[in-house]
C-alpha cells in the first residue's frame, strides 16, 4: 500500500528518518551524549542526583528520563535519584507568582539541588530564560551542568558543562533526537550501574 503524495503523515516520517540518520552519524555529538553518559553515571555513582528541566515538550521528556531513571529503562535493578522540575504544580505556580516564570526551575536548583548534583536542562532554542536561569543558578550552587538543544541553541554553551546539539534546526525533530538520544544515555547508565551491582 502506498500514501498519498501529499500526506503530511508520511513527510513528517521521512523527514524524521533523515534528522536521525544524521544524528546517527554526527560523531560531535555521539561524543558529547557518552560524555553525558559518563557525567551521571559518576554523579549517581558518588550519591548524588539528576535534575532535569525544560518547558512544552521539552517538559514531557524531562519526565520522561526523569521516570527511565528512578524506575527502570529495560532491567530489574535499584532506583537511581533523578527529579523532574516540572512536575510540581504548586511550586511551579507559586514561584511563578511571587517570583515570575523566568525563575521557576531556578529557585527549585536553589532548593534541591547540591554540589556535584547533575542538572539536565533542555532547551530546543537554546534560548528559553527560565532554563538559562536554571542553569546559572546550577553554576552558583556547584552544580554539573549539562545541556539538551538545536543547531540554533549555541548560546546555552557558555553555561554548561556538556552541551548536546541535535543536528536539527526544527522544533520537532530536534525533540525527537533529544529523547532517542537519552533512551541510549538511560541504557548506558543503566548497564554501567548494574555492572557496579554484580
Amino acid at each position: 500500500m502506498t500514501h498519498a503524495p501529499d500526506s503530511l503523515i508520511a513527510t513528517h516520517l521521512a523527514r524524521s528518518r533523515a534528522a536521525m540518520e544524521r544524528a546517527a552519524d554526527d560523531a560531535a555529538m555521539l561524543a558529547s551524549a557518552e560524555r553525558i553518559a559518563a557525567t551521571i553515571i559518576a554523579a549517581l555513582r558518588g550519591g548524588h542526583k539528576l535534575l532535569i528541566v525544560g518547558n512544552g515538550g521539552s517538559a514531557a521528556d524531562a519526565q520522561h528520563i526523569a521516570a527511565e531513571i528512578v524506575g527502570r529503562y529495560k532491567q530489574e535493578r535499584p532506583a537511581y535519584a533523578a527529579i523532574a522540575l516540572t512536575t510540581d504544580t504548586s511550586a511551579l505556580t507559586a514561584i511563578g507568582n511571587d517570583y515570575g516564570f523566568d525563575q521557576i526551575f531556578a529557585r527549585q536548583v536553589e532548593g534541591l539541588g547540591a554540589r556535584d548534583d547533575v542538572l539536565l536542562a533542555i532547551s530546543t532554542s537554546g534560548r528559553s530564560p527560565s532554563i538559562l536561569n536554571a542553569l546559572r543558578k546550577a553554576r552558583e550552587r556547584g552544580l554539573v551542568t549539562i545541556g539538551f538543544t538545536g543547531a540554533r541553541g549555541l548560546a546555552m554553551a557558555e553555561l554548561c558543562d556538556e552541551l548536546l546539539v541535535a543536528p536539527s534546526d526544527d522544533t520537532p525533530l530536534i525533540q525527537q533526537i533529544h529523547l532517542a538520544t537519552a533512551h541510549g544515555i538511560c541504557e548506558t547508565i543503566e548497564a554501567a550501574l548494574m555492572r557496579d551491582e554484580s
